[in-house]
């Protein structure tokens, strides 16, 4: 095992060069400058000046600089929006919010997608088996943008249940976590009842039954145990993708995170600070999908994740 995370290791720096090339040139060709506004045109002297001064004048003066100080220092530059902070600043301050906010989204999604996978499994046919696979259905079909704003009006506009903004306790947590959940609830409440059904109807299964195990022990600690294996694969990726979902989230909530930092950096051209935020990002996904497969092994012991032949 330890040569195989020693490979992948190995390969993220090869992954994040890709990575931060292939962003670097869609940024560059978007039409437009960092420096300047539509309503306001920035002075062509001194709209030369500011790209001499961040290394922006060509893409060959971009890349001779910056890739260099982030490989050395961990420095992705300075915002050429917010010019008076460094993208690593800006990064250490918002990414522990949009942290937080993922881990809770996933636990949500995570605890309750698996106990209305494994219910409806167990009572296949029934009307929780019904109402799973609605709740399901609804999840995938909704983005979370829409049920953020629904939150929005209905929980903090109507009944002012929940405070609007900020990132200073649980309550101003719940409703944009809710709404980021819904979508990895919904595939692996999907993912926990397929699997579910399979392994309700393997041998060992009868075989427990048999031996006077109780109903509960054999469902909650044999029978999920091998049946969450698809819903551990899936979480890597949707680890990443519910950090990717708080970009818009987070800005419906008026959240400071790092998704809102991308989104105004993308409106304003700031290539610094999109190549910051699409670093870590890409950081978080590599991450994710080799701790998903090193829990492998120790979920089911018999996965060599190696795969060595056994020949």
């Amino acid at each position: 095992m330890i040569r195989v995370i020693a490979f992948r290791l190995l390969q993220f720096p090869l992954v994040l060069a890709v990575i931060y090339l292939t962003t670097f040139m869609l940024v560059w060709v978007v039409p437009g400058s960092p420096f300047g506004r539509a309503e306001r045109k920035l002075d062509p002297i001194a709209e030369q000046a500011m790209k001499e001064r961040f290394h922006a004048d060509s893409w060959k003066s971009f890349l001779a600089y910056y890739p260099i100080q982030v490989i050395t220092k961990g420095d992705f530059g300075r915002s050429m929006q917010y010019q008076e902070w460094s993208v690593t600043d800006i990064i250490k301050v918002s990414l522990p919010v949009s942290v937080t906010l993922g881990i809770f989204a996933l636990t949500i999604g995570t605890i309750f997608g698996v106990m209305i996978g494994t219910l409806a499994a167990v009572n296949r046919g029934g009307l929780f088996d019904w109402l799973s696979l609605t709740i399901a259905l609804i999840g995938i079909s909704i983005p979370s943008f829409v049920v953020a704003a629904l939150l929005l009006a209905t929980f903090t506009g109507r009944f002012g249940l929940f405070p609007i903004g900020g990132c200073g306790g649980f309550r101003e947590m719940v409703l944009p976590a809710v709404a980021l959940s819904l979508a990895p609830l919904a595939y692996i409440a999907r993912l926990t009842r397929i699997s579910m059904l399979d392994v309700l109807g393997s041998d060992f299964v009868r075989t427990a039954r048999a031996k006077g195990l109780s109903r509960f022990t054999v469902i909650w600690k044999h029978c999920l145990r091998n049946a969450f294996l698809p819903v551990l694969s899936y979480l890597g990726p949707a680890a990443a993708a519910t950090f990717v979902g708080s970009f818009v989230v987070e800005t419906v909530f008026s959240i400071p995170g790092l998704g809102q930092h991308f989104v105004n950096s993308v409106k304003n051209r700031d290539q610094t600070l999109i190549l910051g935020t699409v670093m870590i990002y890409s950081v978080f996904l590599l991450t994710f999908n080799l701790l998903v497969d090193i829990a492998y092994s120790f979920v089911d012991p018999r996965i060599d994740i190696t795969a060595k032949s056994s020949s």
